[in-house]
């Protein structure tokens, strides 16, 4: 028989055995250090899983870091998932689930894009439950600077609420270096502060709002310098300070919206276009300078405040611009 070297043949399988061995030891160990496109959470879940849908994780917080960049965390079933740290392009998506987050004394979701190393720079928000349990700092908070350019936040079917810790709101959009914003079908209500809360950005922000009902906040939606907002189908309704309020620099359209039983219905900052939109019942309807495309109902409020500009002229017989 031929031998290799000094081993033989049972040194030669010996050592054919351990380099298998090895190899498959990489193999097996590999994957546990990748991240899926796609995990799950579940009530009763464990962080120290892979995440899969047969072995779900307990928390957001835990699936993140196990899901790559551009994917997606689910839901298997009901469940409280936790606060949790947003650093990379990614949906979490608990539709048709229950899915919530206790945010007492904290904040609910922080989007840092900052540090975000893809270059996708894209986050949805679908179907969370944010309960502060009246001491929460923010619902959802975004932040960046240079990180921020090109950056875009989607937020759908959510509930906030609860958020009166510190200068509470339910989204506060931070970003100085621009980006968009779309929020659907969501409801904020019950916050210190400002239900949805734009202050302003070095680089324009495009902001739209739509279907989104704000209750009981000192100020429901408010959109700073170089904001660019429109408000759809909405609804404001007592908000004690204002519905909406736009600030110097700031162009806000509010189309097919109601103003109710606010403080100031529309507080008039920057361009402030209304269409289509019932301010009724509110201590003072509109304050500071508007524009009105002379299709709305401005009825039933304390005081009437500051008359709309007109826009335009005169388009068809029904008076309608």
């Amino acid at each position: 028989m031929r031998t290799f070297g000094n081993f033989g043949a049972s040194g030669t399988f010996a050592v054919l055995l351990a380099v298998s061995t090895i190899a498959l030891g990489i193999a097996v160990a590999t994957p546990a250090h990748a991240q899926a496109s796609r995990t799950w959470v579940s009530g009763v879940g464990d962080d120290a899983n892979p995440c899969s849908r047969t072995a779900p994780c307990k928390t957001f917080a835990g699936a993140i870091s196990k899901t790559a960049a551009l994917g997606e965390i689910n839901c298997l079933d009901p469940g409280g998932f936790g606060a949790v740290t947003i650093t990379k392009s990614i949906t979490i998506d608990c539709h048709e689930v229950f899915a919530s987050i206790l945010n007492s004394g904290t904040n609910g979701i922080i989007i840092n894009f900052d540090s975000f190393t893809d270059a996708r720079r894209t986050v949805r928000i679908r179907n969370i439950n944010f309960n502060g349990v009246d001491t929460g700092l923010n619902g959802i908070r975004i932040l960046g600077a240079a990180g921020a350019a090109g950056s875009e936040v989607f937020i759908e079917d959510c509930l906030i609420d609860g958020n009166f810790g510190g200068t509470g709101t339910g989204i506060t959009d931070e970003r100085t270096g621009g980006g968009t914003l779309a929020v659907l079908n969501t409801t904020v209500r019950n916050v210190g502060v400002t239900g949805i809360r734009l202050p302003g950005a070095a680089t324009r922000i495009d902001a739209s709002v739509d279907n989104v009902r704000v209750y009981n906040a000192s100020f429901g939606i408010v959109a700073g310098t170089n904001v660019k907002m429109m408000i759809t189908r909405s609804l404001l309704f007592g908000n004690t300070q204002a519905g909406i309020a736009g600030s110097a620099g700031s162009e806000v359209n509010i189309d097919h919206t109601v103003v109710s039983s606010n403080g100031i219905g529309v507080s008039g900052g920057g361009i402030v276009r209304l269409s289509n939109t019932d301010i009724a019942f509110n201590a003072t309807a509109v304050s500071g300078a508007t524009q009105s495309f002379g299709n709305n109902r401005i009825s039933g409020n304390t005081n009437v405040g500051t008359a709309p500009t007109p826009i335009g002229g005169v388009s068809n017989t029904f008076g309608q611009q």
